[in-house]
Parts: structure tokens; C-alpha cells; sequence
């Protein structure tokens, strides 16, 4: 019963994620002058401060926001784990710990949750 929905809020949660760890590769690649770079200081957390987020807000489409603050929505609990100076660091780890919980561990759950709530069939007796 509950195996489906949770499998499905795994897939939602995991393309999220990588949806907003692509479109954060996209931004880095994208970087040409040290004006730009700049410019988008800030933008590469996963977890920005208010004034960050606002310049976000003003660069971004609707929908890249959408998918930029479901991200910073599913990462916080991972933002203080990867301490380091590197963007790409400061972006993949907490990316990849969200897949593996919202992705890996919930689609666990969904298949747990189908092996307890079905019930057993009894096979049919065989005539002999």
C-alpha cells in the first residue's frame, strides 16, 4: 500500500536533486570572466545566505528557483559536512548524501513497506 507513493517521492526527491546538481555543473561551466565570477559569488552553496538567495532569485527563472529552493530545502541537513573551499566539494557531497538518503533509503523503505503489508497467499490444494 505504501510502497508506490514512497517509491515515487524516492524518484521525485533523487531527479530533484540532480536536476539541481546539474544545473549548478552548468553554472561553473558557464564561467568564463573573473566579472562573472563575481557576480555569482555564493550561488554554488547549497545552502545560501538571504542576500545570496535574493540575487539568485533576481537571475533565475521560475522554475530553475523552484527546483534551486527544493534543493536547499532536501540539502540543509547535509550543508555542514562538507567543509572545504572548493565549490564543487561544497556541492557534490552534500548531493550525493541526499541521493543516497532521499534515494536509496527511501526506495528501501518502499520495498520494506511492500514486503510487510502484503499478506501471504495460501497455494490451492492439489487434488491427487
Amino acid at each position: 500500500m505504501l510502497e508506490r507513493p514512497l517509491r515515487t517521492l524516492a524518484i521525485l526527491l533523487s531527479l530533484t536533486i540532480a536536476a539541481g546538481f546539474c544545473l549548478f555543473a552548468v553554472d561553473e561551466f558557464n564561467r568564463a570572466s573573473s566579472a562573472q565570477r563575481n557576480q555569482l559569488a555564493g550561488f554554488e552553496r547549497a545552502d545560501p545566505s538571504p542576500a545570496s538567495e535574493r540575487q539568485r532569485e533576481r537571475r533565475s527563472t521560475n522554475a530553475r528557483e523552484y527546483i534551486d529552493d527544493a534543493n536547499d530545502i532536501l540539502l540543509r541537513p547535509f550543508v555542514g559536512v562538507a567543509e572545504s573551499g572548493s565549490r564543487w566539494t561544497q556541492r557534490a557531497v552534500p548531493t550525493l548524501l541526499g541521493l543516497l538518503v532521499y534515494g536509496f533509503l527511501l526506495a528501501y523503505v518502499a520495498r520494506f513497506a511492500h514486503g510487510r503489508g502484503s499478506t501471504v497467499r495460501s497455494r490451492p490444494a492439489q487434488a491427487t
